[in-house]
């Protein structure tokens, strides 16, 4: 049976092979430990993450001191907001945040109020962007940081991060982005857009599992107290042995986004508008978020009257699409992210995110619409025919 056509690229992406060859000596011979600094095995580990971190700085304009290696966005989001916390001055405990954050964010931002912190939640408006003049209506002299999502894992929705930066810098409020959905499909310059911190991951650009960063910029580090003790790795920051393979392959991921510059991006807009133009001829279909201001990857379409698990089951022997974010993906609750946006819960159980990549096809996409319009078709009949 050949596999499901793959269309969850916002969930995790396959390695480049590029990738796979780049890792592969350090899973074998090459198995140094790059804190080890009294034989060539160490050395070889550490001259190889040294290369990698200033591959992954490259690919978003900053500096190879300002990265620090995580394994993977949750963690580098744990760390940025609980490490600032931690650290703020006195009667700094006010922070920033939107309603269709990552759960990474939402979560942490929960357990912070348990600690102490007072957090406002932001509204979005139905294309899911938030009000800048709610955002600077919202700061106070109490305010420590803003934490806004990039682009967003759910809709591809991407926010005025700029103008957004520039309202913090001017209230001298730091500036946190979650940009694991952005990074590698857009550009992203943290010099250009005046972001303080920065975390995204290596799975989601073709690298391997495990492995991410934490950018923070040179005059905000320290302002970041270390969950994690025991060996002052990373510049103190996170402690413990380094993935070296995996880093090797972040690395790696990154160099190859910056020698495509982005090329295969006009593919994959041309891909999804294609899969956009086709399902929304099917009745009684919508599309959720903005349709300007998104990623060039990533739709989420609402198909009224059929429960997005029922379409999912009935296709998942030849289509691998998801209801929402991978990390909320047993929860029975809807899409928080399209409930901030207006949705009612029903509209919300009927919309599918397809999020496609570098080896998605025109024949994949075609296949893909011809497909879920024939299930949507005669899940609507059963329906009827059992009202």
């Amino acid at each position: 049976m050949p596999n499901p056509i793959y269309l969850d690229y916002n969930a995790t992406t396959p390695l480049d092979q590029a990738v796979i060859d780049e890792v592969m000596p350090f899973m074998t011979h090459n198995f140094g430990n790059a804190a080890s600094k009294t034989h060539l095995f160490g050395d070889l580990a550490g001259k190889a993450v040294s290369k990698a971190r200033t591959q992954v700085a490259q690919l978003i304009n900053a500096q190879p001191y300002e990265i620090i290696l995580t394994s993977g966005a949750t963690e580098a989001i744990n760390l940025a907001l609980k490490g600032v916390f931690e650290s703020a001055p006195s009667g700094k405990d006010h922070i920033i945040t939107v309603k269709t954050e990552h759960k990474a964010v939402l979560d942490t931002c929960e357990y912070l109020e348990k600690k102490g912190a007072r957090v406002t939640y932001l509204d979005v408006d139905q294309q899911g962007l938030i009000n800048l003049e709610q955002l600077s209506e919202a700061i106070t002299n109490k305010t420590l940081l803003i934490a806004l999502m990039y682009g967003n894992n759910e809709t591809g929705v991407i926010q005025p991060i700029n103008d957004a930066a520039e309202i913090a810098e001017k209230n001298n409020v730091l500036f946190l982005t979650d940009a694991t959905q952005a990074v590698g499909k857009i550009p992203v310059d943290v010099r250009k857009d005046r972001i303080s911190m920065m975390m995204f991951s290596g799975h989601k650009l073709y690298a391997p599992k495990g492995v991410g960063a934490l950018y923070v910029r040179k005059e905000y580090q320290g302002k970041v107290q270390p969950l994690i003790h025991g060996g002052g790795h990373e510049q103190g920051l996170r402690s413990g042995t380094l993935n070296v393979a995996g880093i090797v392959g972040f690395g790696k991921a990154c160099e190859l986004c910056i020698k495509e510059d982005f090329s295969k991006s006009t593919r994959i807009t041309q891909l999804r508008d294609l899969l956009e133009k086709e399902l929304l001829n099917v009745e009684d279909t919508s599309l959720n978020g903005s349709t300007i201001n998104r990623l060039p990857n990533t739709t989420n379409i609402c198909f009224k009257g059929v429960e997005a698990d029922e379409l999912i089951m009935r296709t998942r022997t030849k289509l691998a699409v998801a209801t929402g974010s991978a990390c909320t993906s047993s929860a029975i609750a809807p899409s928080h992210v399209l409930q901030a946006m207006g949705l009612t819960d029903e509209l919300a159980y009927s919309s599918i995110r397809f999020s496609l990549g570098r080896y998605t096809s025109r024949d994949e996409i075609e296949q893909v619409t011809n497909l879920v319009e024939k299930e949507i078709i005669a899940i609507r009949k059963l329906h009827r025919l059992s009202a």
